[in-house]
Formats: C-alpha cells, sequence, structure tokens
C-alpha cells in the first residue's frame, strides 16, 4: 500500500487526530515574514486545520492534498475547495509569497527532496518564505504503512543545496498530540534568495 492509498483508507481518523492539535506557536515565524492578505501555498494541508487558520487570519490560502479522500475532508472543513495534487503537479509560476509544508514533504524520498524544494521554490515570489516540518532524525523508514523521511539540520542544509532557499532559522519541538510528546520534529524556516 502506498502512502497516499493510507491516507485515503484512513483519512477519517487521521482528519480527526490532527485537526484539532494546536499548531498556533509555529504560525508566528512564518506569518512574520508575510504581509496581510498574502498568498499562501498549503502544500500537503491533510485536515486543512493551518489552512483554516490561515484564512482566519485573513490570508489567501490555497491549498492541495496528493490524498482524494483528505482533500474532500479538508475542503468540507474549510470552506474551499482542496486541490489534489502532488508536488511535481503543482505549475511553477512565482505566485505565493509563503509555502506552508507541515509535515508533508516527510512522505518524498530522500533523493527526491532536492528536486521536490525546487519546484516548490519555483511557486514561491522572490523574498517568500518557506515553513517545512520533518519528524528528528537522519533515516528513512516505514512505519504504520506510511514512508517516512526524517529529517535533521545538515540533511535539510543538503537538500537545499541546488535551490534558491536559504535557511532563516530551525528549531526542535515536541509532538503536540497527546502521548505523542516524546517525538520531536525539525522546524525550519526558509528564505527564496533575491535575485
Amino acid at each position: 500500500m502506498s502512502t497516499i492509498e493510507f491516507y485515503d483508507q484512513h483519512s477519517q481518523d487521521f482528519f480527526e487526530s490532527t485537526v484539532n492539535a494546536d499548531m498556533s506557536e509555529l504560525y508566528q515565524p512564518f506569518v512574520h515574514h508575510l504581509s496581510s492578505g498574502s498568498c499562501i501555498l498549503d502544500a500537503g494541508c491533510g485536515s486543512g486545520r493551518d489552512s483554516k487558520a490561515f484564512i482566519g487570519l485573513g490570508y489567501n490560502v490555497t491549498a492541495i492534498d496528493a490524498s482524494a479522500q483528505l482533500a474532500k475532508a479538508a475542503s468540507k472543513y474549510i470552506g474551499q475547495s482542496v486541490s489534489v495534487c502532488q508536488f511535481e503537479q503543482l505549475e511553477q509560476q512565482p505566485r505565493f509569497a509563503g509555502i506552508w509544508a507541515c509535515a508533508s514533504l516527510l512522505h518524498v524520498a530522500a533523493t527526491d527532496l532536492p528536486n521536490t524544494f525546487a519546484i516548490l521554490a519555483n511557486t514561491l515570489v522572490d523574498g517568500g518564505v518557506f515553513y517545512c516540518s520533518f519528524k528528528y532524525g537522519d533515516q528513512e523508514r516505514i512505519h504504520d504503512g506510511r514512508f517516512f523521511t526524517d529529517a535533521d539540520e545538515t540533511r535539510l542544509q543538503q537538500w537545499l543545496q541546488q535551490t534558491n532557499l536559504i535557511i532563516n532559522q530551525t528549531w526542535v519541538t515536541a509532538d503536540v498530540r497527546p502521548g505523542r510528546e516524546n517525538e520531536k520534529w525539525l522546524n525550519a524556516i526558509l528564505i527564496k534568495a533575491i535575485k
């Protein structure tokens, strides 16, 4: 079973286990770089939790997810259409001031991540901000039927070498979901270099 099939089959459980997770602390370092009403791409929006928060803050949000079932649930939750789309299918036009990729790039193989970061960077305007998060570590693994690529600061730096994304800050947090406090996450704010 692929990771996308996993989310299609378990969309309701995943939606319910993530939709109420309080991520508000992570929003501040991201929105700090955005002007009001900016266009944000929620890349791999899952339940739509973060899209809903950004819409509530007055941002113009485009949400995508590779799982048709999650996109359907998220569309209903946020009150606007969520496109079923994989990262490599994005139209590479610089139209977003911000990209939010919370716990979504971690399902991309490590060898594919440099190209995936480059594709996403092409949708950002110069000076745009890019948030991403990975489970903290340095391996690839299958867990509960899903594929994961973990990241630490060194791996992230390596994946970005061939892109015009620069690390602005990284920090490590504990998982906010009940019972998962021992799981650590690498968070990063990247900025697209101005040519």
